[in-house]
């Protein structure tokens, strides 16, 4: 399995303050979907924190994404494995293709590759 990147996704009920709090730290706003904020550095691109509130399509809000190559081939992989299936494996309007998984430790994990 290819892993292309991995974002934090920090719950926030102050996202304009946290955004700002974290652009004193070097990110700057690359994506704002109203409900999430993708922030990433400056100079690095690939490293990203998100804020949300709450997620607009699944029961719950990710502790963290993971991009992956292949979404399908991991959701197989993972369903096969026995770990708790949180939100299925869905198409997103936003162009991406994601399912959540719980860990062993009770964190929420969206894994999810681009369209």
């Amino acid at each position: 399995m290819h892993v292309r990147r991995v974002v934090p996704n920090i719950q926030s009920v102050a996202p304009k303050e946290s955004a700002e709090f974290y652009g004193l730290l070097g990110f700057e706003e690359v994506m704002n979907l109203g409900w999430i904020v993708t922030l990433a550095a400056a100079e690095n691109p690939a490293v990203q924190v998100s804020l949300m509130a709450d997620d607009a399509t699944a029961p719950v809000a990710p502790d963290l994404s993971i991009e992956v190559e292949d979404v399908d081939a991991v959701y197989a992989e993972v369903r096969a494995s026995g770990a708790e299936i949180v939100h299925p494996l869905t198409d997103e309007e936003w162009g991406v293709r994601r399912f959540f998984v719980r860990d062993p430790n009770g964190r929420v994990v969206n894994v999810l590759s681009h369209r």
